[in-house]
């Protein structure tokens, strides 16, 4: 008899074989060495004695499979090792696909990677409609490509356009989306799945089959042409240098998809030799990093129904619209109903874009109310302040609000410099306040610091960690220290990027030289994005506690009014909200250019590390990823450092030092690695 640890089989009255998938000891499905082999035996199993029809499930109401098991990728130790696993998945996937028999897959909440290729080797799927259920192939986030058949499947059944935007993107899709594309065949209310699944074994429909088109675009002679425009299109955003993986699976498709077999042990091949390689292996460190930092919600089961937003700025308002969107009842306050209306507006563009469907946009704009008078506070469970950076005004704010506080609320500040120390002075009970510093834009940015001053009770920083989990956000709990931890560490790599441009460097140079790095965006663009006020603002803040000199030309910029893309002027000139960017065709990029700029980064985290912003390298590497951008495929700062040989970088620092001035003493944590 097959082992039923993870699975599960059953054959009903119409000879229709059930096989349940249950991970034991997890709340989540993945495919491991383990669960596969399992699931290999039962097909064996059922191969042997073919039903009427097989039903793959879930037994978990997290969903259907969350793909291959990552935590096994970082334990291989070889190309050749790696390979092997890829091609018994695809015995084991290969076995499902040529089964006579329908084939069903029934998938509710996600399907994900390698769930989707086995959902894949089926034929047919089924998938609940409801919003949470989500569709995708997410690999390439990871360093590599679908490794189970997905490259050869999902082009064959949608055509390449259609998969190659799913595999090249990343990006999952509803059950509604998924069936528009030919990816599913019926998208069914929850309560019908199971009756769709043997209406189908009974009626056994023609499979689906891209139209004429997308059949084309597999076409020998249409792939090269094709694979050009992808590898241009990718290009805009990943640099084939840094992140291989996107390049090699347009190769692999462009080169192999008339052999099946070929295609299949090449791509075997091709994500082997990725996922050992130092992009897949560090990628992989961010995605546990990031579970890491989700782990830090679950301190607490703190949850919160009601939500009052002070201020109706561009932060406080979107953080108002970020909330009601994730399901919350939200209030806004500030003075007048025209300082609400922009934030409202906004809100209703951020609900429309991720929400798509009328009803669901107007529901959560009812759940986002102007509130000019507070009347939100007496029932809110979390009150966020998000004034304007003054001490006075903040503490003045405060002395109205707590009490009229329930006991239970959180009274959260969104300040990103003023110490929780000094606002908290005037309250009665000041362990009860906490920072929650998101960043813009909100609705991009994942990252929030959790701010525990002195005073701050552990609980509470907990119960903000909870709510920013609550809100699909990820919580990064830090010390109340001057700029906290992103903006301490950004800020002197900006800075410096503004003294280059002050000796004569050309923005674009100095922009091209930190993307060459693997910043997303230039630190010049990127002054210019955030605003030269904000920044000017932060430097000044920072200068009075650190030793921050802040450049001479950013507070000139400032006070002529330059203050960036919001005033269509900064560094660069803004024509529709884009810079305007000189050509640099035949530019060199000065000597020590990249390293000034990223050994200011590198030197600050070594400062904040030692002086305990943050408990680990780890949780640094965390928050300068997701808060900065910093190079994912570098793992962050601390792990950079480490890799490049501390010792060889703290010989850079001192020669950077001795050229250009104290700014550069390397910090005395460098001298204890």
């Amino acid at each position: 008899m097959t082992e039923q640890r993870h699975w599960r089989i059953e054959r009903d009255a119409d000879d229709i074989a059930w096989l349940h998938f249950d991970m034991a000891d997890t709340s989540t499905n993945v495919l491991s060495v383990e669960t596969i082999a399992e699931f290999d035996a039962h097909l064996q199993a059922i191969e042997s004695k073919p039903p009427r029809g097989l039903v793959v499930l879930s037994d978990k109401a997290s969903g259907f499979i969350a793909g291959a098991d990552i935590k096994g990728f970082t334990s291989m130790e070889s190309v050749e090792q790696a390979a092997e696993f890829m091609r018994g998945m695809h015995t084991v996937l290969n076995r499902l696909e040529s089964f006579s028999f329908p084939t069903v897959s029934l998938i509710s909440g996600f399907c994900l990677g390698g769930g989707l290729e086995l959902a894949l080797a089926t034929r047919y799927r089924i998938a609940d409609e409801d919003p949470k259920t989500r569709l995708g192939l997410p690999e390439v986030r990871l360093g590599i490509h679908p490794g189970f058949g997905g490259s050869v499947r999902a082009p064959r059944l949608l055509g390449a356009p259609t998969a190659m935007d799913m595999m090249l993107s990343g990006r999952a899709l509803s059950a509604r989306a998924a069936k528009k594309v030919g990816l599913i065949d019926y998208a069914v209310p929850q309560r019908q799945l199971l009756r769709a699944a043997k209406m189908i074994i009974a009626e056994v429909p023609a499979p689906y089959r891209s139209g004429r088109l997308a059949r084309l675009s597999n076409h020998p002679l249409v792939r090269p042409l094709l694979a050009k425009y992808l590898k241009r299109t990718v290009a805009k955003k990943a640099n084939p240098d840094h992140y291989p993986a996107p390049y090699a699976m347009i190769d692999l498709w462009c080169k192999y998809f008339d052999n099946p077999s070929k295609m299949y042990a090449e791509e075997a091949l091709s994500v082997a030799n990725l996922v050992v390689g130092d992009t897949a292996q560090n990628l992989i460190r961010v995605f546990f990093l990031q579970e890491e930092m989700k782990s830090l919600g679950r301190k607490n089961k703190f949850h919160a129904e009601c939500v009052h937003v002070v201020g109706a700025g561009v932060m406080g308002g979107d953080i108002a619209a970020w909330c009601a969107l994730r399901g919350l009842r939200v209030t806004l306050q500030d003075q007048s109903p025209q300082r609400i209306a922009p934030a409202m507006k906004r809100a209703h563009a951020l609900f429309k874009k991720k929400l798509k469907q009328p009803r669901l946009i107007q529901a959560a704009m009812d759940r986002l109310m102007p509130d000019v008078k507070g009347v939100g506070v007496e029932r809110a469970d979390v009150i966020i302040e998000a004034i304007f950076e003054n001490a006075e005004a903040k503490q003045n704010l405060y002395r109205t609000l707590e009490p009229r506080m329930k006991a239970t609320a959180l009274l959260t500040t969104n300040t990103s410099s003023i110490p929780l120390e000094v606002l908290s002075e005037v309250l009665e009970d000041p362990k009860r306040l906490v920072g929650l510093h998101f960043f813009n834009p909100v609705a991009q940015m994942q990252l929030v610091e959790i701010v525990k001053g002195k005073q701050t009770s552990q609980t509470v920083a907990n119960q903000a960690a909870a709510f920013a989990r609550q809100i699909d956000r990820l919580p990064l709990p830090v010390k109340s220290s001057p700029g906290f931890l992103v903006n301490r560490i950004l800020m002197p790599y900006l800075l410096e990027a503004v003294v280059l441009e002050s000796e004569g460097v050309r923005p674009e140079l100095i922009d091209k030289a930190a993307t060459d790095f693997g910043m997303p965006m230039g630190p010049i663009e990127l002054a210019d994005t955030v605003g030269l006020d904000i920044c000017l603002a932060v430097a000044e803040t920072l200068a009075q506690s650190l030793e921050v000199d802040v450049p001479a030309k950013l507070r000139e910029m400032v006070s002529n009014g330059d203050l960036g893309r919001k005033s269509g002027r900064g560094f660069y000139s803004y024509n529709k909200g884009k810079p305007e960017k000189a050509k640099l065709e035949g530019a060199t990029l000065p000597a020590d250019l990249t390293e000034r700029m990223m050994f200011r980064m590198l030197n600050e985290s070594m400062a904040c590390l030692r002086e305990g912003v943050v408990e680990s390298d780890d949780l640094l590497d965390a928050g300068i990823i997701f808060g900065t951008g910093f190079a994912p495929f570098r793992g962050g700062p601390m792990h950079h450092i480490h890799t490049s040989g501390s010792k060889s970088m703290k010989e850079k620092m001192d020669g950077l030092n001795q050229g250009y001035g104290e700014r550069f003493a390397p910090d005395e944590a460098w001298d204890g690695l």
